[in-house]
């Protein structure tokens, strides 16, 4: 039998050949987004050139390192519409800032493991640290805790289990079938649809979920949510949870977040805000009004990969009651080294093994500063009251009333339909935005999240739509 106790070069390779694969590595990445920054927002690849590529990768004869680095960035530099790109004015997918970036790099280089305190526990108090300092900015109470998630979707799924939890002590153990009726989550039919795979996960059923009807602007009905809570309490179904959607994805709009609160206070239910885009607006000390009675929630959403433009997966989850988080994750294992439910996540969160997350936003906010981020967030609101004037003055409609960096343009009669003005803003390259309904009615839908975007480039949109 052959004996392998010498280390593969190419796995682990040593120091020098490291130093050196990563300043080539920045070279190319560079390169790569400086093209970028010239080339079509859209994707513009040979598709089956590169499936036949990658067919014949069956992983037998080693390749070179360095040429799939190159090979890796060309493919996806070219097929993928690039958020990084100043002309992505599409759905909340940031530029992420370098802060963030770099914390991947330092995150993925020494990889801590922080489902423990005692393995990592700088890293673990960085992240309760952040957690906390967000959580103050919200308008939470003392005490409130909460942790990093993969996003807004693990996110919300946590603030359902801590409500059934916290509504009926037999759910942990027996589930669904603790409740003598239907279990009842409340949430606008403009809220993010995640929530039908959560109940369904939860095993309460999709129809748990009560799409509530909006007012015509985009928020939820605060008449029609209270009316469903009693005919529901009447034929015998259970109200578990209200979501307020705070920033919705197709319009920016706000829930009614002080009348949501006081409907779940009188029926002693969870009361959870969706903030996942929305919710970066608690940096900037002008805007931040937009989300009063956001402190008054029992738990919130805010995820840091859309507005406070980390890179992609960190979601985070507050409560003002983090006791219940113990109640609903706690577990006992003879090979964790403790069981510590103030310190340790795997006793607190959904995730056992986690990635240290949460050093994005931390380099970020400590580098920049609340400051630093709310200028961030006024840049992309200023910049869409801009486009707004300019598209006012051309005939255009604006049918959303947000304070949000996003706008829903409807084009006058002559221009053609909204179908046709997003086909024709997407094959034209230099820019991307999406195609969506709101209250029932197509339009065309530009948001900025991107903080390298300039006036330049809105006025460059701007030619666009209006043009003939």
């Amino acid at each position: 039998m052959e004996s392998h106790m010498t280390t593969n070069s190419t796995l682990f390779p040593t120091q020098i050949m490291r130093a050196e694969l990563n300043a080539k590595l920045d070279t190319y990445l560079d390169a790569s987004l400086a093209r970028i920054s010239n080339a079509p927002v859209t994707p513009r690849n040979d598709l089956e050139g590169f499936r036949t590529e990658l067919a014949d990768m069956q992983f037998q004869t080693p390749m070179d390192l360095e040429t799939l680095l190159q090979w890796t960035i060309g493919h996806l530099e070219t097929g993928a519409v690039q958020m990084t790109h100043t002309g992505y004015l599409g759905l909340f997918n940031p530029a992420p800032s370098f802060p963030a970036e770099a914390a991947d790099r330092i995150a993925a280089a020494l990889n801590p493991q922080i489902c423990v305190w005692s393995h990592a526990p700088i890293a673990v108090e960085i992240e309760a640290h952040v957690i906390t300092q967000i959580a103050d900015r919200i308008g939470l109470p003392d005490g409130a805790g909460g942790h990093f998630t993969t996003g807004g979707s693990e996110a919300n799924a946590t603030a359902f289990l801590c409500a059934l939890t916290r509504m009926n002590s037999d759910y942990a153990e027996q589930g669904a079938r603790a409740f003598t009726g239907q279990p009842r989550i409340y949430v606008s039919k403009e809220s993010h649809l995640a929530w039908l795979k959560i109940a369904h996960q939860n095993g309460v059923g999709r129809q748990a979920v009560r799409l509530v009807p909006t007012d015509g602007q985009g928020r939820m009905d605060a008449g029609a949510l209270a009316d469903y809570i009693e005919e529901d309490k009447a034929g015998g179904d259970i109200p578990v949870m209200i979501a307020a959607t705070a920033g919705t994805t197709n319009a920016g709009m706000v829930d009614p977040l002080h009348a949501c609160a006081d409907i779940a206070k009188s029926h002693q239910i969870w009361y959870h805000v969706d903030a996942a885009w929305g919710g970066a607006i608690i940096a900037s000390d002008r805007e931040r009004p937009v989300l009063d009675g956001i402190e008054r929630a029992d738990s919130v959403t805010i995820d840091a990969h859309k507005w406070f433009a980390t890179t992609m997966g960190a979601g985070m989850f507050f409560t003002a009651h983090p006791k219940v988080l113990s109640e609903t994750f706690r577990v006992s294992t003879s090979y964790m080294p403790s069981n510590d439910a103030d310190v340790d996540l795997y006793v607190n969160t959904m995730q056992w093994s986690r990635r240290f997350v949460g050093l994005r936003l931390f380099l970020a906010l400590a580098s920049a500063g609340w400051q630093g981020y709310g200028q961030h967030i006024e840049h992309g609101i200023d910049l869409i009251d801009y486009l707004n004037t300019e598209m006012v003055k051309h005939g255009w409609q604006i049918a959303n009333a947000s304070r949000m960096a996003v706008s829903c343009l409807i084009p006058p009669a002559h221009l053609g339909s909204v179908e046709d003005m997003a086909e024709k803003i997407v094959s034209g390259g230099t820019h991307w935005v999406s195609l969506v309904k709101y209250e029932g009615r197509s339009v065309l839908r530009a948001c900025l999240t991107n903080g390298r975007t300039s006036k330049a480039d809105i006025d460059g949109f701007i030619a666009q739509l209006v043009a003939p």
